[in-house]
């Protein structure tokens, strides 16, 4: 919370417990919520710049495509059946995100690729979360914000699965 005076701003600081003083519940809905509240406000911006019926879930789709992948490619990367992957298409293709073109290593096939609209909405979406986090340097502390990405990452490991969330959350 920040209290103004002219220029100065006096940041409010509240007291820590202890993690041994919280439950353990918290963590977990203090993540999400951070995450929600990031996604809320992309999604506001995306709305007042051209997008406004873009979903979460979109853009998971969108990056998953990358250079082109057939309706089953994405269901495996989103971690998501053909089904949900063909309906999620089927929805991109409607908003003009994305186009269906011949799979030049399978005639049967068609590949999914982003079109100049998919890839300004990426765009967009980089720009977002730049601003986006460069406001939480400055309200967070360049030193916290960077401790905290550190604990992020090491908490969610080397390894991390981040594009087949749709698929992990349902």
């Amino acid at each position: 919370m920040d209290n103004h005076v002219g220029e100065m701003v006096h940041k409010v600081v509240y007291p820590v417990q202890s993690m041994a003083e919280r439950p353990g519940y918290e963590l977990p809905l203090l993540l999400i919520g951070a995450f929600r509240a990031l996604i809320d406000e992309l999604h506001d911006d995306l709305a007042q710049r051209g997008h406004p019926d873009v979903r979460p879930l979109h853009g998971f789709a969108l990056q998953a495509v990358g250079t082109g992948a057939t309706t089953s490619e994405l269901g495996r990367r989103l971690g998501v059946s053909k089904q949900a992957a063909a309906k999620t298409v089927a929805g991109l293709e409607r908003l003009g995100y994305v186009a269906r073109e011949a799979d030049a290593r399978d005639a049967r096939a068609q590949r999914i690729v982003r079109t100049a609209r998919g890839d300004e909405l990426l765009a967009l979406s980089a720009e977002t979360f730049a601003r986006l986090r460069a406001r939480w340097r400055h309200e967070l502390g360049a030193v916290e914000l960077a401790g905290l990405e550190a604990g992020l990452a090491a908490m969610a490991g080397p390894s991390a699965k981040l594009g087949d969330l749709p698929g992990w959350m349902r």
